[in-house]
């Protein structure tokens, strides 16, 4: 074999070590993030729920206000501002 072609290939071999190292240390960096981006994961999907069936926080405020008239109505109004929040942000 000549220099080029040994080169070429103790070249190509460091770069391959060198990928797998990165792909190593990436894998154990996205291992941090895991748990919040489940979180948030999990906080979008139930925005989705309720985005497609606004009939449970409706009946859920009115169970509310049913249970405790004076607590429930402020966080009816709470509710309500935070669905309509939802629906701004997630129809933008």
């Amino acid at each position: 074999m000549n220099d080029t072609f040994k080169n070429r290939v103790q070249k190509r071999q460091h770069l391959v070590a060198e990928a797998a190292l990165q792909r190593l240390q990436l894998s154990q960096q996205a291992e941090i993030l895991r748990k919040p981006l489940a979180l948030v994961d999990n906080g979008l999907n139930i925005a989705r729920y309720i985005k497609h069936h606004p009939i449970l926080l409706a009946s859920s405020a009115t169970i509310l206000t049913i249970a405790n008239k004076s607590k429930a109505a402020k966080w009816v109004k709470r509710g309500w501002l935070t669905w309509q929040l939802t629906k701004r942000i997630i129809n933008k």
